[in-house]
């Protein structure tokens, strides 16, 4: 039996990142046919809460100097 290793994160037929379905469907255009999103998935809201606190981090990150973060290194000659 073959083993597909499927990229969906939110299928229910993923099983430790293997599809566990009994047939599958590709349509080279569309990508898998017998893909199912889980119920249990992200919603958009999930998605913006998220981007939110991405933002807030970067503003955070922002705010420091990279120059500070690394030693400066000496010329070696050798």
């Amino acid at each position: 039996m073959a083993r597909i290793k499927c990229h969906y994160l939110d299928c229910v037929f993923i099983d430790e990142g293997m599809c566990s379905a009994a047939a599958i469907e590709v349509d080279p255009d569309s990508g898998c046919m017998t893909y199912n999103p889980n119920a249990e998935a992200a919603t958009n809201e999930d998605w913006e809460e998220e981007e939110e606190e991405l933002e807030e981090w970067e503003e955070v990150d922002g705010e420091e100097d990279d120059d500070d973060l690394w030693p400066e290194e000496e010329d070696e000659t050798y």
